[in-house]
């Protein structure tokens, strides 16, 4: 059974861990608008986008480089 923590530097909120301790992945039908919410973030874009689809089409590795990046960081 994993382990719920939000002790990772910048986590928002609950992350379950693998069996390791490491935080899984974001699931990639996470919708977009849901990301939106959670980073106060608007990338302009209808919000039942999948997050997997968005990250293909932008060439982007991770939701956390997405968060990184400052991409739909609103002013």
């Amino acid at each position: 059974m994993s382990k719920i923590n939000n002790d990772a530097p910048g986590m928002k909120g609950p992350r379950s861990r693998t069996n390791d301790g490491t935080l899984r992945e974001k699931r990639g039908d996470t919708h977009m608008g849901t990301i939106e919410k959670m980073y106060n973030r608007d990338f302009g874009i209808r919000s039942d986008m999948r997050l997997d689809t968005y990250l293909e089409k932008n060439n982007i590795h991770s939701l956390n480089d997405l968060i990184s990046s400052n991409k739909g960081k609103k002013k």
